[in-house]
This record gives C-alpha cells, structure tokens and sequence, in this order.
C-alpha cells in the first residue's frame, strides 16, 4: 500500500469513527481566566473560540462537542531572580461532553492537546528546554446558561521529551467564558 493510499484509508477511517460533525454552530466564545501554577507562578489566560461543532457520535463517548482555541497566557513568578515574565501562545483543538446536572446546571467535561509557543525558556527557575510546548488540559465547565460557562482546568505544559530538559509546568485554571 502506497503512503498516500495509507493516507487516504486513515482519514476514511477517522471520519466514518466520528459519524461526522452533525452541524457547526456560528457561535464564537471568548474567556478570561487565572491562572495558579506550582510554586509563586501566577497568569492570566485570555481564549478565543472561533469554531465549534456538535458531533454526532463518537465511539466509547457517544454524543459530544469539538472546538478550537487560540489562546495568550501571561505568567509571571513572584520571585524576579527566577526569570519572572513568560508569554505563551497556544493553539488547541477540545473535545467537551456533557456528564450531569448540578442544581440543575449541564456540567461537561473537556480534554485537549494543543501546541505552544514561549516568549521565554528559561522561566520560574526552570529551563523549559523548548520554546515549543505541548499544551494538555483536562477540566470540568458548569454551563450557566446556552452562552455562559464557568470551567476549572488542569493544564500541563510539556515538551514531549523532545529536549533533555522537560521539567514541564503544571497550572490550575479558572475561567468565565461567554458566547456570542
């Protein structure tokens, strides 16, 4: 079997895996969230979600979302001598579904690897070992209402051990998001 053909029976097999996205809303979402990382690391998050569709089934999960996310994060370390700015910029694909209720409000759960850019390697007294990170997340989000949502994240940063140095960084996150 040729590469492409290899290609062409993958993508053949991941779309018919998915039954295919049921409709994309024309709905964007935009968040702002803190941050909290390990030791006196602290930021700010600031998400644009420019695209999101509903899928119909999707094996072992059944009926789910998928959005995209651009994000700019802004940390900072409480100790200067500790390289204490960094920017990130990251970019991520999310699948969320919808679990229970609590007090009558959905709750989802997300998951989502994406990838990162640094303004900085050297950060919170680490050496990051790339500029490039891989951005993990896990989170459950409480619906408020269709456009309103409050989510608390565990985000991972990683290099993937494509360096030596992969200490990577941990942060929890709170954030408020809203549709329109």
């Amino acid at each position: 079997m040729s590469m492409n053909n290899f290609f062409v029976v993958i993508f053949a097999t991941v779309t018919g895996y998915l039954n295919t996205a049921v409709a994309a809303d024309n709905v964007q979402e935009a968040s702002i969230e803190i941050l909290k990382g390990s030791g006196s690391i602290q930021g700010l998050r600031v998400a644009y979600k420019p695209w999101l569709a509903h899928l119909a089934d999707i094996a072992f999960v059944g009926r789910a979302s998928i959005y995209l996310e651009a994000s700019l994060n802004l940390w900072r370390h409480d100790k200067p001598t500790l390289y204490d700015n960094n920017i990130a910029l990251a970019f991520s694909p999310v699948i969320r579904k919808e679990f229970t209720t609590l007090i009558d409000y959905p709750v989802s759960w997300e998951l989502g690897i994406g990838i990162s850019v640094l303004s900085e390697r050297q950060f919170g007294g680490k050496d990051l070992g790339s500029y490039f990170q891989f951005e993990d997340r896990l989170g459950l989000v409480l619906h408020l209402d269709d456009s309103k949502h409050l989510a608390l994240r565990y985000i991972h940063y990683s290099n993937g051990g494509f360096s030596n140095n992969n200490p990577g960084m941990d942060f929890l996150n709170l954030a408020y998001s809203w549709q329109f």
